[in-house]
């Protein structure tokens, strides 16, 4: 069985994300720290395939990740290459992004999403090392990204930006290994409440204190985003329900968060390219971001746009992760086959069962673990 509240996490941080792209509402990043949770399942996730598999975790995990990207590199570097962007050895970044590809003056805009694929892609390398260490030592591997960000924030250490990337970001994936090892689960509310309370007050007073251009936006305050986030991972993890039957039973609202988890990397690397197109639509039509009429056409219509492209692409997520490619996915499941039958079960219908009792015990599959079908896990959102 999945995990439906993880799933329904996923699906709420994927629109938070898109939502805010249209609206430029730096609450909302307040509200739902959607990147953080993101990171949070993606870190879940990966514990769960490095406890099963080992290090060929990390080739799964880029196997997963990579060919959404090269389908969308196919297409708009050719576009960059004809409107401006040099040709050089850089390009080769697209097909492994260790470092931020090359663009021209909108692709560099429109294809800003990159930036969490360069994140992912450190994480999914540094994880087999840092799964090592947290086994032996969770707290002090728990705490060491946190206490990164600090001694960069305060100046102590000039960190490279890879490293202040690892200090807001891979904390959370953190969090997410102590998820899947069931830390946060374990805690007890007198200590997980005050916990939690702590980061969300020196998060708070940080954001306050040092606001950004964009005012108290989560992106633009490294170490405030990584405390507000922390204490609201704590939170929705920490105290995660057993699960929601309740979006079981809305059929409707159960496909829709299908559909989305499924297609999770397709919607984030194409809703940026189409929130950049409708820009203009502002000028031409009116629609300012004080208009919550203009505001609701734009996210509908960046909906729609990244509907058509899923609908087109979407299937590579199938391929990478070697299900059966769909165009909408979580249709009706196909009927199992029949288990082969065994010599006993031969036996007992040639006659030495009784008539109508079973040869063996039925087997309940485990429960998955972190949503573990589905991966995504842009400018920041």
């Amino acid at each position: 069985m999945r995990n439906r509240y993880l799933d329904l996490l996923r699906f709420l941080a994927i629109v938070r994300v898109v939502v805010y792209h249209v609206t430029g509402w730096a609450t909302l990043t307040l509200v739902f720290p959607a990147m953080s949770v993101m990171f949070a399942l993606a870190g879940s996730l990966m514990a769960a395939s490095l406890a099963r598999s080992g290090p060929a975790a990390v080739g799964r995990r880029l196997r997963r990740l990579l060919p959404s990207l090269w389908v969308l590199a196919v297409i708009f570097v050719p576009a960059m290459l004809l409107t401006g962007l040099p040709a050089s050895s850089r390009l080769l970044l697209w097909l492994f992004p260790i470092a931020d590809p090359p663009a021209n003056h909108w692709g560099a805009l429109a294809l800003s999403v990159i930036w969490y694929l360069r994140d992912y892609l450190w994480f999914v390398l540094a994880s087999p090392v840092a799964f090592w260490l947290f086994r032996r030592a969770p707290l002090p591997t728990l705490l060491a990204p946190y206490l990164l960000l600090v001694a960069i924030e305060a100046g102590i250490y000039p960190a490279p930006p890879v490293l202040r990337e690892f200090g807001l970001y891979f904390g959370a994936w953190l969090l997410g290994f102590a998820h899947h090892a069931g830390m946060l689960r374990r805690l007890a509310g007198r200590v997980l409440y005050p916990v939690a309370l702590t980061l969300a007050l020196a998060g708070g007073a940080w954001i306050i204190s040092h606001p950004g251009p964009r005012g108290y936006d989560l992106n633009d305050n490294h170490l405030g985003n990584a405390l507000w986030s922390a204490a609201f991972i704590l939170i929705v993890l920490g105290r995660a329900p057993a699960g929601i039957a309740w979006l079981g039973r809305s059929r409707l609202a159960d496909r829709v968060v299908t559909v989305v988890n499924r297609r999770a990397l397709t919607v984030y690397l194409w809703h940026m390219p189409f929130v950049v197109a409708l820009t203009p639509l502002v000028d031409v039509v009116g629609w300012s971001h004080q208009d919550p009429l203009g505001l609701a056409v734009r996210v509908l219509l960046v909906f729609a746009l990244v509907g058509l492209v899923t609908l087109a692409v979407g299937w590579v997520e199938d391929v990478a992760a070697r299900r059966p490619a769909e165009l909408v996915p979580g249709g009706r499941p196909r009927p199992a086959a029949p288990p082969a039958r065994s010599g006993a079960d031969t036996a007992g219908r040639s006659g030495a069962r009784p008539a109508g009792k079973t040869a063996g015990r039925a087997v309940v599959p485990a429960q998955r673990v972190a949503g573990e079908a589905a991966t995504v896990e842009v400018t920041a959102g």
